[in-house]
């Protein structure tokens, strides 16, 4: 614990000047997450400093997509899709931490504006006729599927504070981590107003020879899956031969 608070001041004493003067200053261990064969996952220290006492919350979140959630129902015995929401600007990857529980010391009107937590996520709705019951329920199986994928924490981190103002929290990213570029957003929060913030991009990239086939295999889908094809074929073929053989 001593040689991190030593490293965090450190680090701390490395900004600028200016910056130190500001009432927030935050930063990433590293700013890329470099996808290679075997990736295993990533985890990843951020740390900071604040002005003086307050409470700190951490907010991750990964690019935006368009997400369809569909409804099975089972009619005549087979099981088949039949409604369907799709929400926009989901955010891929979405994580929370704090010093101490949120609803403890945010106003609900902060925690709506800057959207502090799952519950507060902003998730709108592509079809305009869809009735408010039905986006509650899609709404909660996007999020059931998010978590269960790993991309979304039900829960809020730790964020953990070394002394009266330095501040660290780590963020662990599943093997899974979809690619991008992803927003980490840091609250200074006292007396129930935001009084420092800061936004710090993670880049998330496939790299090495995996990269190069995944971007080959999305430039170029048509090519790709005829050469998988005939690979696949060509595999097959020396196996039956080499088991002709003996």
């Amino acid at each position: 614990m001593i040689l991190k608070a030593t490293l965090l001041a450190m680090a701390f004493l490395a900004f600028p000047a200016s910056a130190r003067a500001e009432a927030l200053v935050a930063d990433l261990s590293s700013h890329l997450i470099a996808i290679t064969t075997g990736f295993q996952g990533s985890e990843l220290l951020l740390f900071g400093a604040t002005d003086g006492e307050g409470d700190v919350v951490v907010l991750v979140r990964g690019p935006e997509e368009s997400l369809k959630v569909r409804r099975k129902d089972r009619i005549g015995g087979i099981w088949v899709n039949r409604d369907e929401v799709t929400f926009e600007k989901v955010p891929v990857f979405f994580r929370m931490a704090s010093n101490r529980p949120v609803g403890d010391f945010v106003p609900y009107t902060l925690l709506s504006r800057h959207q502090l937590g799952l519950r507060f996520l902003e998730l709108p709705v592509a079809e305009p006729t869809v009735l408010q019951a039905d986006i509650v329920s899609f709404r909660a199986a996007l999020l059931r599927g998010k978590s269960r994928e790993g991309f979304y924490a039900p829960g809020e981190g730790k964020v953990t504070f070394l002394g009266e103002r330095l501040f660290r929290t780590n963020v662990v990213f599943p093997p899974n981590v979809p690619t991008g570029t992803y927003k980490i957003e840091v609250f200074l929060i006292r007396d129930g107003h935001v009084v420092g913030a800061q936004t710090t991009p993670l880049i998330v990239s496939k790299v090495g020879l995996g990269a190069e086939v995944f971007l080959f295999a999305h430039r170029h889908a048509a090519f790709y899956g005829i050469l998988s094809v005939i690979l696949a074929m060509l595999a097959g073929w020396l196996g039956a031969v080499a088991f002709r053989k003996v």
